[in-house]
């Protein structure tokens, strides 16, 4: 596909467009709407539909319980791996091959590394070797402090990957001011002899026919990047590209084991890779409503790596860079380029594209600004830009619904359909389990006879007693999942760590859901977003910084 059809539609759309462009909203707006009309004409007809929409909902809380439970155990054991002496095997593989051949070990897929060790001995003019390859690191920053950017330099100077070959590119915006300009400078003073090669690329501001967004940026930085890998004669497809946003600290294997992944694929220019984001950073820190969000994203990033024909594109991820030369990078058209990037990657590889899952975490920060209001607020901002996703539900069935398409028709509209699925019950299925069941004995005076109808209350507990079975198995993980409690909390900061879970219906109506009505209902609207508001990555020490200056 050529680079325009790649891209989103700026200004005026076509009524095909547009009528997609309607369509979540329609259908979120529609559940609500269909059981206050069911619930008038025939309680007995709202009650089916409502028992409908639950049992789907337990028999997907089942399948996630499970998911995360597996999901969990492979993080735990993928990150005890060495992957940095497996990357090292896959330099001589046919001796490496001969050692462990007849080896056991129940490390975390021994197995499948002797098979893939076998393999790339047997035919090595088609594997890369790990000495011939680089990891570019584009980190992509706004107005961010040192006391957010330095720790997540200084985690990629401390991975276990050979710092020799990493080429670090910080691509920071004009907008951010002085400022930012000098904490960039900063960085390169320290950081600029660890690594192969360390750039400042500074995005210009209000450049044509972009949003202003994380997408310009990191693309402007890539065109920056493949001008200096041509005038190095590095090739590009001996490049891997991985974007970090400001707060990001990668696990010490994730460019070891990126890199094992690349090399043993043979499709790989056809593949992206993506860890597990875990929003852990500075869970002690953040208010009870910011840790119970934080942590559920973190576990459906743990959900979907167990998923891989749902899995996409996600805040970080890794892909090579001839494919990214060949797609112009990224989308500098909307704010959530990262996972319209999978979009982008199915249909320039016309749908022989897919990601594989990473099972190593890169850190994030959970949403922390420097008042308690302002925090609130940004994680609803936060929210809300994710939930715009749903403006690649019009990308990909005009694509889809085309004589032009260029993907298989059923495997692209069983993507579709997940894709709309999954951005309908974001916004209204909490609103219909805690409330559904009510609803017909508010409306309906006659539903009070209607025995069904006057039972279904019940019966939702009854079922939302068997959903807390995948609650509590949230509560114990995540409490295995945190990290160490920092030395100026004490012990009974543990006690709020539990209690905060009372807040889960609450965050997810109140932030789940508002913020994915707010988004389809601007897209209903044409009401387009086009400003990437940066979420606030504020520390403790700035905090305490921000309030001695006052």
């Amino acid at each position: 596909m050529s680079k325009q059809d790649l891209e989103i539609p700026i200004g005026k759309r076509t009524l095909q467009y547009r009528l997609f462009e309607m369509l979540p909203a329609v259908l979120s707006y529609g559940a609500i709407i269909l059981l206050v009309i069911l619930s008038i004409i025939d309680p007995f007809l709202a009650a089916i539909y409502l028992l409908a929409v639950i049992i789907t909902t337990l028999v997907k809380a089942l399948g996630i319980a499970f998911h995360t439970i597996s999901g969990r155990n492979n993080l735990d054991h993928a990150q005890k791996v060495d992957w940095h002496h497996r990357l090292l095997s896959l330099e001589s593989p046919k001796d490496s091959y001969s050692k462990l051949a007849d080896a056991t070990s129940d490390s975390f897929g021994f197995d499948r590394h002797v098979r893939n060790l076998h393999q790339v001995s047997e035919n090595p003019s088609a594997y890369p070797k790990p000495s011939e390859l680089y990891n570019a690191i584009i980190v992509a920053a706004y107005n961010e402090t040192l006391d957010v950017l330095d720790p997540t330099l200084q985690s990629v100077a401390d991975t276990d990957y050979n710092n020799d070959h990493l080429i670090i590119v910080l691509a920071y915006e004009e907008r951010g001011g002085e400022a930012m300009e000098k904490t960039a400078q900063l960085l390169q003073q320290k950081y600029g002899d660890q690594f192969k090669a360390f750039h400042l690329v500074k995005h210009p501001k209000d450049l044509a026919e972009e949003v202003r967004g994380k997408g310009g940026n990191i693309t402007y930085a890539g065109h920056y990047l493949k001008k200096w890998l041509k005038n190095q004669h590095i090739n590009y497809s001996d490049v891997i590209v991985t974007t970090l946003d400001s707060d990001n600290r990668p696990h010490k294997t994730y460019f070891d084991y990126v890199t094992y992944e690349y090399i043993i694929r043979p499709d790989r220019k056809k593949l992206s890779y993506q860890p597990v984001s875990l929003f852990l950073n500075n869970i002690w820190d953040a208010p009870a409503p910011m840790r119970v969000v934080a942590t559920g994203n973190s576990f459906w990033n743990i959900i979907s790596s167990m998923r891989p024909h749902t899995l996409r594109n996600f805040a970080s991820h890794s892909q090579p860079m001839d494919a990214l030369v060949e797609m112009d990078f990224w989308s500098t058209r909307t704010i959530v380029e990262d996972g319209h990037q999978y979009w982008r990657s199915y249909f320039h590889f016309d749908g022989d594209y897919s990601v594989v899952p990473i099972f190593v975490p890169i850190y994030q920060d959970a949403v922390l600004s420097d008042t308690y209001v302002k925090t609130l607020k940004a994680q609803f901002i936060q929210l809300r830009r994710w939930a715009y996703g749903a403006s690649d539900i019009p990308y990909v069935a005009t694509r889809l619904f085309s004589k032009r398409r260029n993907v298989s028709f059923f495997p692209g509209l069983a993507r579709l359909i997940r894709l709309t699925d999954g951005h309908v019950t974001l916004a209204s299925v909490s609103l219909l389990v805690a409330f559904g069941g009510w609803l017909p004995l508010l409306i309906n005076s006659e539903a009070s006879i209607n025995i069904i109808a006057h039972q279904l209350p019940e019966v939702i507990s009854h079922v939302q007693r068997v959903a807390m079975i995948g609650l509590f198995i949230t509560v114990f993980l995540a409490f295995k999942m945190l990290p160490p409690r920092p030395a100026r909390y004490k012990r009974r900061r543990n006690i709020f760590m539990l209690l905060q879970w009372f807040l889960m219906p609450v965050t997810a109506i109140v932030y789940s859901s508002a913020s994915a009505f707010t988004s389809q209902t601007a897209l209903f609207l044409g009401r387009y977003f086009d400003k990437f508001d940066v979420t606030d990555k504020a520390t403790i020490d700035s905090i305490d910084a921000t309030k001695k200056s006052k």
